[in-house]
């Protein structure tokens, strides 16, 4: 395995297609991620195709030189991202990211996305003083989760569910970013490939039994995810975990802190074995909503589950008697 290259971007100012480029939004191992305008000057978003591992762009030349040892993967990883935009561009949903256009240029692959105004949750998780409150969390994951719905409805996966990858925007709303899925594809084809999937987010089978991945190895994602969003930082990597399992349990960890249901949730979806785990997007939604799955069997003492419904007894009690009398209209309502 050669180390990755370090790849030049395109310059502020080069015309794609019918787009210009202004300047570079995010950039990886495996792509770069721009700002660009279009004919009629709307800000889109534009990922280009570019393994570090397989292909250079060093000068002038706007095409990467791909050596003849590394062209075949190359072109597959290519047609999986290719194929990849084309599955997302029948997607229309308020929580999944908006692809435009995807077109083939300069010996590579661009998705034109619809740019979004906001921050990354890693980005808000940092910036809170505070813990984040688990109506945020439960609002938040749970619309989410209706656009996860709806990729898993259309035979896709995402495979890179983290922080870095769900977007808030500037009204509130959660936006999956960043599909992994032509990642994961690339890197079981060619097995000189480096890794490409998140430590901390990704599923056991992420790592080894690569068959294994379905719907439930993102809901090992979305699980980290929320346990990255109690503790403000990322889990333990799954291959280590089961070496040896070094991570608190979220009912142990957030003790007091949050309800025992959320936290036996995110336990529930971060369990290393993938047949107990949520199995569908759907049973993981009516968990954070509070209803009861039967998959899911709860893990804590009767005495804690008994003080939890307690708590939100006691939880509604109060918001009602936040309510405003009858007749009158709120002047502002919490997001």
């Amino acid at each position: 395995m050669t180390s990755q290259q370090a790849n030049q971007s395109l310059p502020e100012g080069f015309q794609l297609e019918n787009y210009r480029v202004l300047r570079v939004l995010a950039s990886g191992g495996f792509s770069f991620v721009y700002l660009a305008h279009d004919e009629n000057d709307v800000p889109v978003a534009i990922k280009e195709y570019l393994p570090a591992s397989l292909a250079l762009r060093t000068g002038s030349d706007a095409s990467p030189v791909v050596p003849e040892e590394k062209l075949s993967i190359y072109r597959f990883g290519m047609k999986c991202f290719f194929e990849e935009g084309r599955a997302l561009a029948t997607l229309s949903h308020p929580n999944v990211v908006r692809v435009l256009n995807f077109f083939r240029a300069n010996d590579t692959v661009y998705m034109v996305m619809r740019y979004e105004r906001g921050r990354t949750l890693q980005e808000h998780i940092q910036a809170r003083r505070g813990p984040l409150s688990e109506a945020w969390i439960r609002r938040t994951f749970s619309q989410l989760l209706n656009g996860l719905r709806e990729v898993h409805a259309g035979k896709l996966l995402h495979l890179d569910i983290k922080p870095g990858n769900i977007y808030v925007r500037n009204d509130g709303s959660p936006l999956l970013i960043d599909f992994g899925a032509a990642r994961q594809t690339l890197t079981a084809k060619g097995t000189q490939l480096p890794p490409m999937y998140t430590p901390g987010y990704a599923s056991p089978e992420h790592y080894a039994n690569r068959q294994n991945l379905g719907p439930w190895s993102d809901m090992y994602s979305v699980g980290a995810a929320l346990y990255a969003s109690l503790s403000a930082d990322a889990p333990q990597p799954a291959d280590q975990r089961l070496a040896q399992d070094k991570v608190e349990p979220a009912r142990k960890a957030f003790s007091g802190k949050y309800t025992n249901q959320l936290l036996d949730t995110v336990d529930w979806c971060m369990r290393l074995d993938h047949m107990e785990r949520p199995q569908s997007v759907l049973a993981l939604q009516k968990a954070l909503l509070g209803q009861k799955d039967p998959a899911h069997k709860g893990e804590g003492p009767l005495i804690d589950q008994l003080k939890d419904l307690l708590s939100r007894f006691t939880q509604r009690t109060d918001a009602g008697a936040d309510k405003p009398p009858a007749g009158n209209e709120a002047q502002g309502r919490q997001r």
